[in-house]
């Protein structure tokens, strides 16, 4: 997995819709400002999380984008995985995007990367952003 900067402005996004969860919607221009994301890029990501059904978005005065499900709903390894795709660090070993290994059985790196991803997807899908925003009250 590499986590790219659309994956980075995709997570730090989430986090604070999830931080103002319940609360109304924020403008696009809010979350620009409080993460220091340029608005252009936040936009294609916001779209892209709508599509996928992690945001919803209500036009005109008062509008904006939230959060469809609590953030306790939402792991970490959903958002990455919407935005850089599979949480792999080679396609042989991903759940979700495979490509078969012709030597699986006797390849000493097929069976390192599968527990590296195995352990990367066991913290990125058990990790929800309501656990992050409890660490960051403390």
């Amino acid at each position: 997995m590499k986590l790219t900067r659309k994956g980075e402005y995709a997570l730090r996004a989430v986090l604070v819709l999830s931080d103002n969860f319940g609360k109304g919607p924020l403008k696009i221009r809010e979350i620009a400002r409080e993460e220091n994301i340029p608005i252009k890029f936040l936009e294609q990501i916001l779209l892209e999380l709508k599509k996928t059904g992690v945001l919803q978005s209500k036009p005109g005065i008062g509008g904006g984008y939230s959060l469809v499900r609590p953030p306790g709903e939402i792991s970490l390894a959903e958002i990455i995985r919407i935005i850089d795709g599979p949480l792999a660090p080679l396609r042989c070993v991903s759940q979700y995007a495979p490509i078969k290994c012709p030597d699986e059985k006797n390849c000493g790196l097929y069976e390192v990367m599968k527990r590296v991803r195995d352990c990367t997807a066991n913290i990125l899908e058990n990790t929800t952003f309501a656990d992050i925003n409890k660490r960051n009250l403390k």
